[in-house]
């Protein structure tokens, strides 16, 4: 699996990172957890079984974009939950997913959730969140709005563990 990646500027990013560790240090399942040097706070635009970073590199040339955090969004079902904030979908950001999806080419069935016209910017803070954990990560959180940039592009190959930097 590939996926083509937005990384927020430094602001944004320390927000998101301190919202990781509020949830490690209230016992809570945490973005945070993971040690790699790979991972950092990011908006996912395109998930793919494969993508060439080459098609993709000539877009970063339309960064920074303006970006607004919102409240939290919960995706899942049944006893587990993917805690994220909202990234606000404004035209330019939009777009800017358009020319990836045109760049990447259709998604799988299983990564239509990426797809043009069907996409969730967002930026996750915990993944399989328990039913019973959401009110406490929710109070855990402050999640002030939060004006930035998203600032760079990159593409990650899960199955190799390697990240191509493009900005």
């Amino acid at each position: 699996m590939f996926s083509v990646e937005l990384l927020p500027d430094g602001q944004v990013e320390a927000a998101v990172r301190e919202e990781w560790r509020r949830l490690l240090d209230a016992g809570l399942p945490s973005a945070g957890l993971h040690a790699a040097q790979t991972n950092h706070p990011h908006v996912t635009v395109a998930v793919r079984d494969q993508v060439d970073a080459d098609a993709v590199a000539p877009l970063a040339s339309l960064l920074p974009i303006p970006v607004e955090l919102g409240g939290a969004l919960l995706f899942g079902r049944g006893e587990r939950f993917v805690l994220a904030r909202a990234v606000v979908a404004t035209e330019q950001l939009l777009e800017f997913h358009r020319a990836v999806a045109h760049a990447v080419g259709a998604p799988q069935a299983r990564y239509e959730n990426t797809a043009r016209d069907r996409w969730s910017p967002h930026i996750t803070l915990a993944r399989r969140l328990h039913s019973d954990q959401v009110a406490s990560a929710l109070r855990a959180l402050a999640m002030p709005a939060l004006r930035g940039a998203v600032v760079g592009l990159r593409v990650w190959d899960s199955a190799a563990k390697h990240v191509t930097t493009l900005r």
